[in-house]
């Protein structure tokens, strides 16, 4: 794993300035502290920095063929890349490595923009051909590895990660007002839109190519599923045939992202996604599992009992950190510096302290469940939407809503909340045949953020609607498929790699060197499950049946029998500490500071504020909205004033040690 970088003078021709590459691969550090690389060639320049760990002492990049004529910088991992080296050599290509970063060269001189469809992996690059002097960018099929670009004055700019490209001085610092407008709607921006004006990233399962004639961009994967004529809903095979169809392939994906030159971990959060994985992984290795987790003071986000138990089964190396409140409001400066974007809930604060603690313990490397909810129907969200067309058939029954209260078995007080539940899914009920019906109801709970909107922002926005931008980008055959498999697709291709891949998952991992590797978002898998039929992934409000199935032999019927407990993180009591406040956070919702961003209105933020320090208990839609609006604020602090000579707040990285998360105490520093 590695942060690449680079740059092209493509309209000035001007030599690339060493200089400028060096601070960009040097800001990306985190992401590669084993080893670093330039190269320059007339008015190009690519670099990279390096995590080690496929072919230590051989794999420094950048990396070229044969003549030098094609260098590359890569950032991921080709988990088939041993299989791909040996066709490859038996056509005659030669290799001075063992990296996988080598086998990408060999390839896209044999295969050229189309090698990326032979990759198994997670991977951004970019590769220079000096033959025919393009530029080709490509993005793994997911989205699990991020790329960024921008054209201004004459320069190509890209890099993993948005700070690299702010290196570049001339380059303008503006927050895009709908982009803010769609992660305050859908938690992400749609792609390729970004937090930032002139700053592009390139989507999921895209290449592009750019050369002296112009730019052109190609989608070489996308996911389907099959339409509802072909009775999918039934399926064609038995159901014991999908479980283990599944279990064969997901065991396949866990075998080869265990190919590494370092030892790999895995997370074990306690539910059913992340124990099969580690049950999966002790298979394959011939040493102790090395697994870690996340603990919390709270009991509603609590999961000790049901890690201790798996680790107990796995007979695993434990390791297990615990999160407190008050030392997730304190670190969120760091993760809104790594996201670079607003985010709405805490949740990826505590991913980046367990990173910081896996780090510590020695560790690159860590497998996890991540995906199988989008990929086999794990979420609320699926269960929500199918209780909420049943009530539909017969909207003025008082029982059929009552459904809604049996999901939500982690949160005890839901269960007492039938009259709140009743009124927020009753909403818009009947409209069944809307495609977006199953994520409506969150998007609206989100959306009320903007009540917070000053007047500056609502006038740069006019009548924009973020849904609509995202309307128009489903495919057509959307409105044929299973409404199982339309929510599925929402989840897949826009949450995954908007949010949780990236806010919560590659930037919290990767801010302390942290590779996490999905076998649950191996192509092989995901395309396998979208042909499985929806009654086997939500059997009645039973979600990922046919995992539960698949796991039948490999997990503790306690573990394989638990209901979904979405991962949390506490918001009211970590920005609002009973016996402090975060310096921060009072300086940023300061009136003066809201004024001078001129996004929200300062008088309606005070009152919310006003009312978190009172601790009260905030509902969701406040809890949403006190944290969506200081990330955001965070964000224009970090990266638009910083600019003009401010400075950022940012933690003490000390270590992690034992059971728990040290105190940190908060300090200023100059942005880089």
């Amino acid at each position: 794993m590695c942060g690449i970088a680079g740059f092209w003078n493509i309209e000035s021709k001007e030599p690339a300035d060493r200089a400028l590459l060096q601070r960009m691969t040097g800001v990306l550090h985190h992401r590669g502290p084993d080893d670093s690389g330039i190269h320059l060639s007339g008015d190009i320049g690519i670099g990279s920095t390096r995590l080690s760990i496929v072919d230590l002492p051989g794999g420094h990049q950048p990396i070229s063929n044969e003549d030098g004529s094609i260098w590359v910088v890569f950032n991921g991992e080709i988990y088939n890349h041993a299989e791909l080296r040996e066709t490859l050599i038996r056509k005659g290509h030669q290799f001075r490595t063992r990296s996988d970063t080598e086998v990408i060269v060999h390839l896209y001189e044999e295969e050229g923009e189309s090698c990326v469809e032979q990759f198994n992996g997670q991977f951004a690059f970019a590769l220079w051909n000096g033959r025919s002097r393009e530029l080709f960018l490509a993005r793994d099929r997911l989205g699990v590895r991020p790329l960024f670009h921008s054209l201004h004055g004459g320069r190509f700019l890209f890099g993993s990660e948005i700070k690299a490209l702010f290196q570049d001085p001339s380059l303008p610092r503006e927050i895009d007002p709908f982009a803010l407008d769609q992660v305050l709607t859908f938690w992400f921006p749609i792609a390729p839109r970004t937090g930032f004006v002139g700053i592009r990233e390139l989507p999921p399962a895209h290449t592009m190519t750019l050369s002296e004639s112009g730019v052109r961009t190609r989608r070489y994967w996308k996911l389907e599923y099959p339409t509802m004529a072909d009775g999918h809903e039934n399926g064609t095979r038995s159901d014991g045939w999908y479980s283990e169809r599944l279990l064969s392939l997901l065991d396949d994906a866990v075998r080869i992202r265990l190919r590494a030159d370092v030892t790999v971990g895995a997370y074990l959060s306690g539910g059913l996604d992340s124990s099969v994985i580690a049950a999966l992984s002790r298979h394959h290795i011939d040493h102790r599992l090395k697994t870690f987790s996340i603990q919390f003071e709270a009991e509603d986000y609590d999961e000790t009992d049901y890690q201790s138990e798996m680790t107990r089964h796995l007979g695993t190396e434990h390791h297990a950190f615990l999160c407190k409140s008050a030392e997730i409001g304190r670190r969120l400066p760091d993760a809104i510096w790594h996201a670079e974007r607003p985010i709405i809930r805490t949740a990826p604060v505590p991913m980046m302290l367990l990173a910081e603690g896996v780090h510590e313990q020695g560790i690159k490397v860590v497998l996890t469940g991540e995906g199988a909810d989008e990929v086999l129907a794990g979420y609320d969200i699926f269960k929500e939407a199918k209780v909420r067309r049943f009530w539909a058939r017969n909207p003025t029954s008082r029982v059929r809503p009552l459904l809604l209260q049996r999901l939500y078995p982690y949160q005890p007080a839901m269960r007492e909340a039938s009259g709140y539940l009743t009124q927020f899914f009753g909403q818009d009920l009947g409209r069944v045949d809307d495609p977006f019906y199953s994520h409506q109801p969150r998007w609206r709970l989100t959306a009320g953020i903007k009540a917070l909107y000053g007047e500056a922002m609502r006038e740069r926005l006019g009548d924009y609607d973020p849904i609509v931008e995202l309307r128009e980008q489903i495919p057509p055959e959307f409105t044929t498929w299973h409404p199982l498999s339309q929510a599925q697709y929402l989840e897949l291709a826009y949450l995954l790699p908007g949010y949780i891949l990236s806010s919560q998952g590659d930037r919290m991992a990767m801010a302390h060197s942290v590779e996490g590797r999905f076998p649950f978002l191996d192509h092989r898998v995901v395309e396998f499950a979208a042909t499985i039929p929806p009654r086997l992934k939500l059997r009645r409000l039973r979600e990922k049946h046919v995992l539960r199935e698949a796991a039948r032999d490999l997990l503790p019927q306690t573990i394989r029998e638990r209901v979904k407990q979405p991962y949390r993180a506490p918001d009211h009591a970590a920005l609002f500490p009973k016996e402090t406040s975060l310096d921060y956070a009072e300086a940023l919702l300061a009136p003066s500071a809201v004024e001078e961003a001129g996004i929200f209105a300062a008088r309606p933020l005070q009152a919310l504020r006003a009312k978190g320090r009172r601790q009260d208990a905030l509902g969701v839609r406040d809890s949403m909205a006190i944290v969506g609006a200081l990330s955001t604020q965070l964000v224009h602090h970090l990266f638009v004033t910083a600019n003009r000579g401010g400075i950022a707040w940012v933690s003490n990285k000390k270590t992690c040690a034992g059971s728990s998360l040290r105190t940190f105490s908060t300090e200023t520093r100059k942005s880089s």
